[in-house]
């Protein structure tokens, strides 16, 4: 039976779970062979995931529920709602920007031609597509939605770049489309225009630490922060440097 190691949990109470996520889990929606995360903790923590209204009433949503939504393919930070209350006030929380949410990133080198600056902000707006997948657009349109991200290169390597980004909205795919739109695609992410796949699967995108605001103590904030799973020389140079620029 799968479960979640106790060190993969970063932060518990009776509000909210939050997690450590490996690639290949889903936070929602797993479609057929994927790791089913939400029903993984409701199992292991005793949730109630197949909560019923009373007869004749709306069905209740499933507990838990994720809050920050992270792609299959990405790690890290993975944020959980325990009860309807606390899933109302953190999805309240995320919508008026009341959250913190960093993320790192190991993007193919663009070419020398393309001239993106160490740092800046990303404003896109994001526009869904065909096969799951989103498209960042310069201006504004029917069903497209407002993106917002700030960037830094930490440094770079012979063959990549290591970039720390600060995700300001939550649109679906926007980290893997804003990148992709400035010409930096990021490890593995064949679906935003890499090179190849990663060897075990997943992409070189990991959430690296959120912040939000207790749903229990009015007026406290919990941050949680998390390193990826598997630390190879990559994650290792770009843990390295955020470290040294922090």
């Amino acid at each position: 039976m799968y479960t979640i190691e106790n060190e993969r949990i970063l932060y518990q109470s009776g509000a909210c779970l939050a997690v450590n996520k490996l690639p290949g889990e889903a936070s929602q929606g797993a479609g057929a062979g994927m790791i089913d995360l939400p029903a993984v903790l409701a199992r292991q923590f005793g949730l109630d995931a197949r909560r019923e209204g009373r007869p004749g009433t709306v069905r209740q949503p499933e507990m838990p529920q994720a809050v920050q939504r992270v792609d299959v393919p990405v790690s890290g930070c993975c944020l959980f709602a325990c009860t309807r209350e606390s899933l109302s006030c953190l999805n309240a929380a995320f919508a008026r920007g009341d959250c913190d949410k960093t993320y790192w990133a190991v993007t193919e080198m663009p070419p020398p031609s393309a001239g993106i600056p160490e740092e800046g902000a990303l404003v896109h707006w994001i526009q869904r597509g065909r096969g799951n997948k989103s498209i960042a657009c310069d201006e504004e349109g029917p069903e497209r939605k407002k993106a917002v991200l700030r960037y830094r290169i930490l440094g770079e390597g012979r063959r990549y770049l290591f970039m720390e980004i600060k995700l300001l909205t939550g649109r679906g795919h926007q980290i893997r489309a804003q990148l992709a739109r400035l010409g930096l695609h990021i490890k593995g992410d064949i679906k935003y225009g890499a090179r190849r796949s990663e060897k075990g699967g997943g992409i070189r995108l990991h959430a690296a630490s959120l912040a939000f605001p207790d749903p229990q103590r009015p007026g406290e904030r919990v941050l949680v922060s998390a390193l990826p799973h598997r630390m190879d020389p990559l994650w290792a140079a770009l843990v390295s440097l955020a470290g040294a620029k922090s």
